[in-house]
């Protein structure tokens, strides 16, 4: 049995404020640890439910934020730009029986700590085909169609809730509740690594892969907080308005909807002034 962990930061333990993710920082330093005790636990819950294999996935801003010399020595690690299925890379290889979304978040637009949808600002929102999407969200219809279960997710309360929508059946743990987006009840680590480790030796009894779902087309719908954003986004082919703020695309499957979701971020980032967004 085979797992692959996409490692998200945000949803990790302790974690609740900018500079608690981004690189470079002294509390990003700091938070390091905790995320990289939120990921040993998934992998130490895995192997105790009878994995073979865990990859982890860093994706994470720059994905170089976990510790190598801390990590679990039956894992590896896949760390660094850039790589095709980005947040989901290593799920294409037809190997991986079962996938872990460890410290994610919920999506751009709604309530949870440090909410967004792949750019940290600018972007209000994301739907498929009438859905409003988070990062998980949209993951999970990725690896559906690599017959690629959701074994396992962690994050703050609400991002647990929001996994009830794209993987009712996944065991989820909980390393905080969310009072803003920048604050946060928080669990202390060891506390969260036993939850983490539990669910994660449950969900290792889900890892069996399925048929590859076949669902298209998707029709992708973004928003974005500055008109001009949504002007830069139509370069990318076959991106086109639908508001004033608004784009839309349509792709045949969810792999190429998942990579022209992400030139659309890369473009919009282009984008963006310092000061006036």
């Amino acid at each position: 049995m085979k797992i692959l962990i996409s490692a998200d930061m945000e949803g990790a333990t302790g974690v609740t404020w900018p500079a608690d993710v981004l690189p470079g920082t002294a509390q990003w330093e700091r938070c390091r640890r905790m995320f990289t005790s939120d990921v040993n636990a998934a992998i130490a819950g895995f192997f105790d439910g009878g994995a073979d294999e865990v990859l982890v996935n860093e994706a994470h801003w720059s994905m170089r934020n976990l510790l190598l010399e801390e990590l679990d020595e039956r894992a590896q690690l896949l760390t660094g730009r850039h790589k095709s299925l980005s947040m989901v890379e290593g799920v294409q290889h037809g190997d991986v029986d079962g996938i872990a979304f460890v410290g994610y978040h919920t999506g751009a637009g709604t309530e949870g700590v440090l909410a967004h949808t792949y750019l940290a600002n600018s972007l209000t929102g994301v739907w498929v085909d009438g859905t409003r999407a988070s990062e998980g969200y949209l993951n999970s219809l990725v690896v559906a169609e690599f017959g690629v279960p959701v074994v396992l997710v962690t994050g703050d309360d609400l991002t647990c809730e929001d996994a009830l929508g794209y993987a009712p059946e996944a065991p989820k743990a909980a390393v905080k509740d969310y009072v803003s987006r920048y604050a946060a009840v928080c669990r202390p680590p060891a506390r969260t690594a036993a939850d983490i480790r539990a669910a994660a030796r449950e969900g290792a009894a889900l890892a069996v892969r399925h048929e590859p779902a076949r669902r298209g087309p998707f029709r992708v719908e973004t928003e974005f907080d500055a008109e001009h954003l949504a002007g830069a986004a139509t370069v990318v082919p076959g991106v086109e308005r639908s508001g004033e703020r608004r784009v839309a695309y349509t792709s045949q499957n969810m792999y190429e909807a998942i990579r022209c979701f992400k030139a659309v971020t890369t473009v919009v980032s282009s984008a963006v002034e310092e000061e006036y967004g």
